[in-house]
């Protein structure tokens, strides 16, 4: 992997992580205002997505090592 394609995750990952906090923060908000649980749910269900991409860019960051 060259190394823009490496600074390229990286900076996909920073905003995800970013995002993924926005989402947090919103979710507490709605539940403490409480709105809509459906609302909530799918909000949740956003986030959770965002963390499997997450994951997926994380892998890829960093490689498997074979022992």
């Amino acid at each position: 992997m060259s190394d823009q394609e490496q600074a390229d995750i990286r900076l996909e990952f920073s905003r995800l992580k970013q995002e993924h906090a926005d989402f947090d923060a919103a979710i507490n908000a709605m539940i403490a205002m409480n709105c809509d649980p459906l609302q909530v749910q799918r909000m949740k269900k956003k986030k959770l997505f965002l963390k499997d991409r997450l994951m997926a860019l994380e892998d890829k960051i960093i490689p498997d090592i074979i022992a």
